[in-house]
């Protein structure tokens, strides 16, 4: 297959120095690949700000382009506002732009309530200086009240001056497909990236998808459960099935995708060399 897609790469912040040694080594891997950026991820209430920034400007003093991930929830504008000026004085030019989830025993969302407001705000304060980046969600958010209302959600998001969306993970690409054509018929243009989630084992993936609402095919849970405890044979089952997912992307003319790496190489390397 002429495999002609281009890639990102989603990292968390490590909290310790092993961590980011670590991290230091699995982009070492990746950058063969020649991805578009790699992307931060932000905790919840922003808990990790600062190791979040770090992250990013080692990336791009690195050379490669560094997408912080910011979340509004808990955040006033004053605060929002600071952040935004760290970054375009370090030259900063992609966000990743979320509600954010709501720490736990939290009661006030703080300025905003939704991204689209954060959206509008950055929009608002800098003009065209970053490329934001929203969220999608192919089999819809986990708070949506319907199917059209979670649409509506995403249109609101991109006409609030996004410039593309990554999707949450799937593993059914008819999910992907139909999200994207119910989205255009609404009017939206933009690219929406499918976001690509190797499978690294079997517990903590059905922790993930009950959180975040992506769902795990019932052939597929039963695959991976039959495993048990054999995290060899099911990784190399799990890269089969996400390469496959790939394919049928790259074949449907889609010519990006972002991976989220959970700060590891290995099975991506695999998949992306398998296309």
């Amino acid at each position: 297959m002429n495999n002609k897609a281009s890639y990102s790469f989603e990292f968390f912040p490590p909290k310790t120095a092993e961590g980011m040694a670590n991290l230091r080594q699995v982009r070492a891997e990746l950058v063969q690949f020649s991805p578009e950026f790699f992307s931060v991820t932000f905790g919840a209430g922003g808990s990790t700000r600062d190791r979040t920034m770090d992250t990013v400007l080692e990336i791009q003093a690195e050379g490669y382009g560094a997408a912080p991930h910011i979340s509004c929830i808990s955040s006033s504008k004053e605060e929002i506002r600071e952040l935004l000026q760290a970054y375009q004085s370090k030259g900063i030019r992609r966000l990743v732009t979320l509600r954010g989830d709501i720490p736990s025993g939290e009661v006030t969302t703080g300025d905003f309530k939704y991204a689209n407001e954060l959206v509008s705000f950055i929009r608002k304060e800098t003009g065209d200086w970053f490329h934001l980046e929203v969220a999608a969600y192919p089999e819809f958010h986990p708070e949506a009240g319907s199917a059209q209302k979670d649409l509506e959600n995403f249109k609101r998001k991109m006409d609030a001056g996004a410039d593309s969306a990554i999707t949450q993970y799937f593993y059914n690409v008819d999910a992907y497909f139909r999200f994207v054509d119910a989205a255009q018929k609404l009017g939206v243009t933009a690219p929406i990236i499918p976001g690509i989630m190797p499978i690294y084992n079997y517990t903590q993936l059905a922790r993930f998808s009950n959180v975040c609402g992506a769902e795990i095919p019932r052939w597929l849970r039963m695959r991976l459960e039959a495993y048990g405890d054999d995290l060899a044979s099911l990784r190399a089952f799990g890269v089969d099935v996400v390469t496959d997912i790939c394919a049928k992307l790259v074949q449907a003319g889609v010519d990006k995708m972002h991976f989220y790496t959970l700060n590891q190489a290995g099975m991506i390397g695999q998949i992306i060399r398998q296309l």
